[in-house]
């Protein structure tokens, strides 16, 4: 089986051409310039070495900065301070020899601690420190730690380091995963939920290895690279690390698995006020002609949906999450409101079971036509999903509907940001009701990702109707949508007596007569 990266690294070899110094996911870590990024990676994959190439030419240059390395362990520093030495003779870089020194620096015990350094005719340095974050005071430059995840006190060191950002410097965290509850699962979470700025990588062993790690152990041994010797390789690896693999090479912190909305932050972000509509129809409803069911809906829509939608404040901008079903699980829309202090409010919940796809779009444009000041909205874009998501797209245009396809990916980027807006109640007034409740509650923690479980449950109220955390999803599309910048639409006000369809476009489209505008002031109106 033919490996495009071994293919590459020998053509390159063929002709004469030393390979790529640093594999892809190197070279990534190296080309982001945040000011703070943070990386959760397997062990033993090199990433400290291509810290150490950005590093030397970070303080080899005039307008550099210095380079403040804190690792968990002494032969860490020993080995990147080696490393920085390596990359500036291949860079051919004038740096003086590894230099040893203690710098005023003292440890917790009030010792005096060695620390290794490389100094540059740009008067910049290379610094190895130890890991007591009164060693940063007073200093100035990029800060690496190292195996953050091992040190005694990153939440000290972080509140130090990031001390030196608003001088233009940067903040580097490189570690393996040490636990659930660690000081640096929890960095990660706050980043992605947006409590903190910065970025975060993940370097899975699976992910280095696909990116050309055991070529390169093949270069460094000289022995020639094959699949076989390579899934050798790797199952070796797996085998030695055994139970801990999980943390140590695929990035899954220890102790990950449980609920990851505690029931007591759900309860307290819960309201009576907020409507919950549910609507069911039978297998036969889909087969019914296109006027009887476009008339049935149409006379819910009226008399139950309508009035709420009314009553919404026609001077704030409102929104619409969707998680699709359409036999086994519900359909499920939230709408929300953002009010002057940039909260988002939920003021109606709908769950439809067995609602046809053309009654979904019927319901859709019916409620977003009349939304006050309606903004966005994100529709489930999965599966049988995708053709009312593509309806919405194509109705009210993509810079405001997003069909969104959910994957881990998605999950890993919403569920921290989704739990942040509860707890800081920037996201609030769920309805109070158990279905609800249970669903916010399905989502777990697994592989060390916040997602839904493939199982099912059952309705609380209605045991033979199956729930998939659809409630759950809705509010989390909700959620993004409202947070979507997306410009203004001018508004130009519709006279009264035209508020209504032209009789010739309505009768172009008879499933949708008896559809009017919504109330002046909304954006959009109907055909």
């Amino acid at each position: 089986m033919s490996n495009p990266l071994v293919d590459l690294l020998n053509a390159r070899v063929a002709e004469g051409a030393p390979p790529p110094a640093l594999l892809p996911y190197q070279q990534r870590w190296v080309a982001d310039k945040s000011p703070v990024k943070v990386v959760e990676k397997s062990r033993r994959i090199g990433l400290t070495w291509a810290e150490a190439a950005d590093d030397a030419l970070i303080a080899s240059v005039r307008d550099g900065h210095n380079v403040f390395y804190i690792s968990a362990a002494q032969d860490m520093a020993i080995e990147y301070i080696e490393a920085v030495a390596m990359w500036s003779r291949a860079f051919a870089l004038a740096a003086s020899e590894i230099g040893e020194g203690d710098d005023d620096l003292v440890d917790l015990d009030g010792k005096t601690v060695k620390t290794f350094k490389i100094a540059y005719p740009s008067d910049k340095r290379v610094v190895a420190l130890s890991s007591r974050p009164a060693n940063l005071r007073g200093k100035q430059g990029t800060i690496v730690l190292d195996e953050a995840a091992f040190g005694p006190d990153l939440p000290g060191l972080l509140k130090a380091a990031m001390a030196m950002l608003m001088w233009g410097a940067s903040v580097r965290v490189l570690s393996t995963h040490n636990g659930v509850e660690n000081p640096f699962n929890q960095l990660i979470q706050d980043i992605r939920g947006g409590r903190r700025g910065g970025q975060v990588h993940k370097i899975t062993f699976e992910q280095a290895v696909s990116d050309g790690l055991y070529v390169r152990v093949c270069l460094r041994k000289g022995i020639p690279w094959t699949q076989a010797g390579q899934d050798a390789w790797v199952a070796d690896v797996r085998r030695f690390y055994g139970a801990d693999a999980a943390e140590e090479l695929d990035t899954i912190p220890a102790n990950s698995g449980g609920r990851y909305l505690s029931i007591t932050l759900i309860e307290s972000r819960q309201s009576p006020d907020t409507p919950v509509l549910r609507r069911e129809w039978s297998p036969e409803f889909a087969h019914a002609s296109d006027a009887v069911r476009h008339a049935e809906v149409q006379a819910w829509l009226d008399e139950e949906v309508q009035p709420i939608l009314h009553a919404l404040d026609p001077d704030r901008p409102h929104g619409l999450g969707e998680d699709f079903g359409r036999v086994a699980d519900l359909s499920v829309y939230v709408v929300g409101e953002e009010g002057r202090d940039q909260c988002v409010r939920v003021r109606l919940q709908i769950e439809l079971s067995c609602c046809p796809h053309r009654q979904q779009e019927q319901i859709l444009k019916y409620i977003i036509d009349r939304l006050p000041r309606f903004r966005a909205a994100d529709f489930d874009a999965g599966g049988n999903g995708s053709a009312v998501a593509e309806f919405m797209v194509q109705k009210y245009g993509a810079a405001r509907i997003a069909a969104v396809q959910i994957s881990e990916g998605w999950w890993i980027d919403s569920a921290p940001k989704f739990r942040t807006a509860l707890e800081d109640r920037t996201y609030d007034c769920i309805p109070r009701d158990s279905d609800t409740r249970d669903d916010f509650r399905a989502l777990q923690v697994i592989n060390g990702v916040a997602k839904l479980p493939a199982t099912r449950t059952r309705s609380a109220d209605a045991p033979k109707q199956r729930r998939h955390g659809d409630a759950l999803v809705a509010h989390m599309m909700l959620r993004n949508a409202m947070r979507r910048d997306v410009a203004p639409i001018d508004y130009i006000e519709v006279p009264a007596d035209l508020q209504r369809a032209p009789r010739g476009r309505a009768a172009d489209y008879p499933e949708h007569s008896g559809d009017t505008a919504g109330p002046v002031g909304t954006y959009g109106g109907s055909w």
